[in-house]
């Protein structure tokens, strides 16, 4: 079993990247279990997106190689900038000033311990 890696993308997430690198962060070289537990009892908005990817990727590793999730830990967890909205917010004087929605995309890599 070493040297299995399985990835998992999410793409076009209604979050900025700045936050969603935050919990990204916490899920980091932990095993897929604990990464998990560690995602349900988070209290930010995206850990629901950010666990519907990391169960992906448990799901991709069960059904390719047979791997159970307690073997499973989070290699890498990238987030990548996606685009963003323009929208445009009343300012004084008749101003109009620029708002930039912006999305991001989250890449889980899970890897099997080798031992």
């Amino acid at each position: 079993m070493d040297g299995i890696v399985v990835w998992a993308t999410l793409r076009n997430i209604r979050v900025s990247p700045q936050k969603l690198n935050l919990v990204a962060a916490t899920i980091r070289q932990l095993p897929a279990v604990s990464a998990l537990d560690r995602l349900v009892f988070s209290q930010k908005r995206v850990a629901r997106d950010v666990t519907k990817a990391l169960r992906s990727a448990v799901a991709n590793a069960s059904e390719r190689y047979e791997v159970s999730a307690d073997e499973l830990f989070v290699r890498e967890a990238f987030v990548n900038q996606g685009f963003a909205l323009g929208r445009v917010s009343a300012r004084a004087k008749g101003r109009a000033g620029r708002i930039k929605k912006r999305f991001s995309h989250l890449k889980v890599c899970l890897s099997a311990e080798g031992k």
